[in-house]
């Protein structure tokens, strides 16, 4: 996990480039590269450490000498591991500005013979990282994927949780803009499974707010924050605490955050109980959305028909705007 995401993403001028300029890289340096290419392709598909460099594994390393060109989100950031292991790689940039128009070039170079390393800035490269189309394109061309496993920053925090593993689901970034991110915490009021999401630093006081004040102030979460570097901080409390501890100290809104968010009680879907809970889906709703989109989206949470719903809220006088 980086602490960007696709519509967050910070890259700087450094390690931006243009297709145009990676294209010229590209063919600069193929009959070079492919030159000292032998045998088979391979796409390597490498995790990385999520803050501390000596979580690096022992075939990670292997992986990232045997390539003949390692593919990141931040040279920088992969040449600092590379120092750290002792390695000088050519590096090639490959974020979600320019994933698509040069991912082709990418693949006729792994069916060339030559080998290639994938990963993040940290973790496990595709989770909420880039390099999802060009895996894609590598397998439909019939190159070889091995997978690297490593660090994974959500499984990490998710098992010193202490909140319930057996089902889970991972939702990457909540969206940024409050409507829309309380419209998606809204879809969690009844899921059963544990939630995890990642969050950034400037978000973190609103997104904790939110899911108290939808999901409600009794949900447990876990607040892993900074995981395996210097100042790590993992809590588990209720949202109504949670809200209150990120609050009481600056420091702790610093960093990158993994959210583990309790699933919803058994008890919760059941009949009798889900007509309580319906009256506080719709209040909720209905101070960010109209009644008709109230409506739809409580009828898809709840399995009840849109119409009554919406006859609901006609009945206790709220405007139809």
């Amino acid at each position: 996990m980086s602490s960007t995401q696709p519509a967050h993403s910070a890259i700087t001028e450094a390690t931006f480039v243009t297709a145009n300029e990676v294209e010229n890289t590209l063919n600069n340096n193929e009959v070079a590269v492919m030159a000292s290419a032998t045998g088979e392709g391979i796409l390597y598909v490498v995790a990385t450490p999520i803050g501390n460099l000596g979580d690096i594994t022992t075939r990670a390393a292997q992986c990232l000498a045997q390539a003949n060109t390692g593919l990141c989100e931040d040279t920088r950031v992969t040449a600092k591991l590379l120092q750290h292991l002792g390695l000088h790689k050519p590096l090639l940039a490959l974020h979600n500005f320019n994933e698509h128009a040069i991912s082709d070039k990418l693949v006729a170079r792994l069916l060339a013979g030559e080998k290639l390393a994938l990963v993040s800035d940290a973790g496990t490269p595709l989770i909420s990282d880039p390099g999802f189309m060009l895996v894609r394109a590598a397998r439909q061309a019939g190159v070889k994927v091995e997978p690297i496993p490593g660090c994974c920053a959500l499984i990490t925090a998710l098992c010193v949780s202490g909140l319930a593993v057996e089902r889970f689901c991972f939702e990457g970034f909540l969206p940024s803009k409050r409507g829309e991110r309380r419209t998606a915490l809204a879809q969690y009021l009844h899921e059963s499974r544990t939630v995890i999401v990642y969050e950034s630093c400037h978000r973190i006081v609103d997104s904790l707010t939110d899911c108290m004040e939808v999901l409600g102030g009794q949900r447990q979460i876990c607040i892993a924050r900074e995981i395996t570097k210097r100042f790590e901080q993992i809590v588990t409390l209720s949202l109504v605490e949670a809200v209150n501890w990120i609050q009481a100290d600056d420091n702790r809104q610093r960093g990158e955050f993994v959210l583990i968010i309790e699933g919803a009680p058994a008890q919760a879907v059941c009949t009798d109980i889900v007509t309580v809970s319906v009256d506080v889906l719709l209040n909720k709703l209905r101070q960010h959305l109209p009644v008709k989109q109230v409506a739809q989206l409580a009828a898809e949470l709840t399995g009840q028909k849109k119409n009554a719903l919406y006859q609901q809220m006609i009945t206790q006088g709220v405007e139809d705007v």
